[in-house]
């Protein structure tokens, strides 16, 4: 294959980092850097559910993302100032709201919510992977301050979740695209699973020409491999690694 613009191996992440209790407030905190890309993500305890959730005797955990002013290559009005969000912002931080719910037994929380406010300090590719991973620290983070706190008595999280970018760039199946190579890839693919091997979420798009079914499988063994990788790095996190 050709040389990736990073020099990795095509099954090479870049080098990850999982730093908890970055921010001091916060019930959960933590800061997930994949090379370039620099996320924090912050969880916030709140004592009340949705209007739409009330007397159900449940939880809720949602997420809000966004991208700072000078996160990319050129500033970016905040979407505050627009007063709308963008469509993509939607959709990202949906993503990854479900991903954290699909690992979390809501009936364990009681009637609270946790909101995950996930803000992009730097973006070089893969922000809405990086934000799952770190806000799956965040999430644990803050219901072990909600045991200590006795709210709750067993801990919610039922498994991990984490997430990478695949794509096929020059022809050839690779791990963690980095802004370069996701710019110009012929296919780009988010893959969300949880540690025991399940499958949250698969987002593939072909963006020159159509891939093949082997290519699929391709991409999804080498985020496979990779998620086992990031959860073991989640455990660390959380002090069980």
């Amino acid at each position: 294959m050709a040389e990736r613009p990073s020099g990795r191996a095509a099954d090479e992440m870049r080098k990850v980092s999982l730093e908890p209790g970055f921010a001091k407030h916060a019930e959960g905190s933590c800061l997930v850097r994949f090379g370039d890309t620099h996320v924090l993500c912050c969880a916030s305890l709140d004592e009340r559910v949705p209007p739409w959730l009330r007397n159900q005797g449940r939880g809720w955990v949602t997420a809000e993302y966004g991208m700072l002013p000078r996160s990319t290559h050129t500033r970016t009005d905040r979407e505050a100032a627009r007063g709308r969000q963008s469509g993509r912002t939607q959709e990202i931080q949906r993503l990854i709201g479900r991903a954290l719910r699909a690992v979390t037994r809501l009936e364990d929380m009681g009637e609270r919510q946790i909101r995950l406010d996930c803000d992009v300090l730097q973006a070089d590719g893969g922000t809405r992977t990086a934000a799952i991973t770190g806000a799956w620290v965040a999430l644990h983070y803050a219901f072990a301050h909600m045991r200590a706190k006795k709210l709750i008595e067993t801990m919610p999280l039922h498994d991990h979740v984490a997430a990478i970018s695949c794509g096929i760039y020059k022809g050839a199946a690779v791990l963690d695209l980095d802004y370069a190579e996701d710019s110009n890839a012929g296919a780009d693919a988010n893959f969300v699973l949880t540690g025991t091997g399940g499958i949250v979420e698969v987002q593939v798009t072909a963006e020159d020409v159509a891939f093949s079914r082997a290519e699929l499988d391709r991409l999804l063994d080498l985020a496979t491999g990779a998620v086992g990788d990031l959860v073991g790095l989640q455990k660390q996190a959380i002090g069980e690694g």
